[in-house]
């Protein structure tokens, strides 16, 4: 019976593989796009009510939206360049800035956005905004919330499906579903895999570059990051996160073909 199940939770598995944009890595994706959108934008609309948003009138709101509003056009050109088309009816794209001095940004299903006013100076400007918001909302294309959320399905539940645990489990489904997304007012409470991260990195500069930014700006940020942490970063290998100095090479060593495939995605 056991064996019976392992056999058919794997051919689950590997009937809903996925690839990841740029990488080219096989991903799982257990859940439907449909199905996470509903509850992000749900989620979405109870974090804003919970925080505390800026007003429109805001100069650091619409910094935010006017890069956001770059970002996501320059990822409908990536997602028309690269056979996506199909999956751009999955995001209608929204950015809003919480008040809270915490160094969080995130992007759920659908291009749900919140940036959080304590990572804003370590941005210093748009070009640190942008490196940012290329960053999560690669996240977002590459799928690696739905990623997580499926394995968290797994490991918790047993890989019952999102409606069931839903109905069973709300509260920790819930949960499950903020942590998977980095929705959170603890940028600790969720940590990307390092390849989840790597790999945000690059698309996220293909991304910034497509838009009209430096991506040298990137390497400025992470380096201001590093400061900021002032040292209290764990050592690489007790962390889910690159630390800074192997992301700010690996960052370089990559722009030049992030710029090669920003010129070809732009056409």
């Amino acid at each position: 019976m056991k064996k019976g199940l392992t056999l058919l939770l794997l051919g689950a598995l590997l009937s809903q593989c996925a690839t990841v944009p740029i990488t080219g890595r096989k991903q799982v994706k257990l859940l439907p796009s449909s199905q996470l959108n509903g509850m992000a934008l749900s989620q979405y609309d109870e974090v804003k009510k919970s925080e505390k948003l800026l007003p429109d009138s805001d100069q650091r709101v619409k910094d935010v939206r006017e890069i956001g509003t770059k970002i996501s056009a320059a990822v409908t050109k990536f997602m028309k360049a690269n056979h996506m088309k199909d999956r751009l009816s999955e995001f209608n794209w929204e950015f809003n800035v919480a008040d809270q001095d915490i160094l969080n940004a995130w992007c759920m299903p659908g291009g749900k956005v919140m940036f959080y006013t304590g990572i804003l100076p370590v941005c210093d400007g748009v070009g640190g905004i942008a490196t940012v918001m290329g960053h999560e909302v690669a996240h977002a294309v590459a799928r690696h919330g739905n990623e997580r959320m499926s394995q968290g399905l797994i490991q918790q539940f047993g890989g019952i499906g999102l409606a069931v645990a839903m109905q069973d489990k709300p509260q920790e489904t819930q949960n499950l579903f903020m942590a998977a997304y980095g929705a959170s007012s603890q940028l600790g409470m969720l940590k990307y895999s390092r390849q989840h991260e790597s790999e945000a990195d690059k698309m996220g500069l293909v991304f910034m570059i497509m838009a009209g930014y430096e991506p040298e700006e990137a390497i400025d940020f992470w380096g201001r990051m590093s400061a900021q942490k002032g040292g209290a970063a764990p050592p690489e290998f007790l962390s889910t996160h690159p630390s800074d100095q192997t992301r700010i090479k690996e960052i370089k060593e990559f722009i030049p073909k992030a710029k090669e495939l920003a010129a070809k995605y732009n056409k």
